[in-house]
């Protein structure tokens, strides 16, 4: 467990320290003074670790945050925050939507995302740090709900905003085994939290569909490019004009991500192509026409995928 509490420090360095150590202590942010009048700035954060995640108790003064492009490029690791409104209001700018999170409710916001808060009066917040891919992984769409207010009142946000309440009260004395089940409860409760409210939403299932499409657009230009050993995520990035952000969400619903899904593509059909008995090239010809010009690399990947050298698949002559 560790605790700031700013107000025993010198009135005229609180808020440099608000802003110099407290904000850099989890992700960067950038924090603006909204407030005039006396030097101090009250503030207080205590932390506590839950498994991978880590737990914090936060009351500060009005403010505006910015977790912008500068912020996210020097932020290390990927995470999302819920963070539970506990007292004030909280504005929220997230990519092209705008919403005010009031007590009792919760958002969630995406560290490899630019966003905004606006704080106009003191508040008070639960804020929970979760690994990306512990709920990425479980959404039906990575890439949206992020910044929403999400009702903790009743329904599967009353769920979440009454576990994280129940979790801020663990010790430290808490089993490693049960707090490794714990967070991975949280995590999963958050994701049906929050994919309910997509699915509510109808943009969410027109952006699906959208995904969808793009997706297989992208899967018939790999097919028509695996001999090209320079396809790559920035190759088809630069052929669809989309972020490898946005082409990597694309393939996390799906059971390979893009870089697994090339690979699987260009094995299998050098599988079917050594196995024909009509093919004439050999098999560092039909590696390098399917992208693998080094044929210790595709021999490596051949029996990892396969489980067999690429010889085996050869058809043995007829006696």
């Amino acid at each position: 467990m560790a605790m700031w509490d700013i107000t025993e420090r010198p009135a005229q360095e609180q808020f440099d320290f608000w802003r110099e150590v407290i904000c850099q202590a989890f992700v960067p942010l950038a924090p603006t003074r909204t407030s005039a009048g006396e030097p101090g700035f009250a503030a207080r954060v205590e932390t506590r670790t839950l498994g991978s995640i880590n737990r914090a108790d936060i009351r500060s003064q009005p403010q505006l945050t910015s977790h912008g492009p500068r912020e996210v490029s020097r932020s290390q690791g990927a995470f999302y925050f819920v963070n539970l409104q506990l007292a004030g209001r909280c504005a929220v700018r997230n990519g092209g939507t705008e919403s005010v999170v009031a007590p009792g409710q919760f958002t969630v916001l995406d560290t490899t995302e630019p966003y905004y808060l606006g704080f106009d009066t003191e508040w008070r917040m639960l804020s929970y740090r979760i690994p990306h891919e512990q709920l990425s992984r479980r959404l039906p769409d990575p890439g949206r709900g992020t910044g929403h207010p999400v009702d903790g009142a009743a329904g599967l946000g009353g769920v979440v905003t009454a576990l994280m309440r129940s979790l801020w009260e663990l010790d430290d004395g808490t089993a490693t085994s049960a707090l490794i089940e714990l967070e991975q409860s949280f995590a999963a409760v958050v994701a049906v939290a929050l994919g309910g409210e997509q699915q509510r939403d109808p943009r969410h299932r027109d952006q699906r569909a959208l995904h969808d499409g793009t997706r297989a657009a992208i899967l018939r230009h790999v097919d028509a490019h695996l001999g090209d050993p320079a396809l790559s995520v920035a190759s088809v990035c630069r052929a669809f004009s989309i972020s490898p952000r946005l082409l990597h969400t694309l393939f996390e619903t799906q059971e390979q991500s893009f870089a697994e899904t090339v690979r699987a593509l260009r094995l299998d059909r050098c599988a079917r192509m050594l196995a024909d008995p009509r093919q004439t090239a050999t098999i560092t010809e039909v590696a390098a026409r399917n992208g693998y010009p080094d044929p210790a690399a595709f021999s490596r990947a051949f029996r990892r995928r396969f489980g067999t050298a690429p010889s085996e698949l050869r058809p043995r002559p007829s006696r």
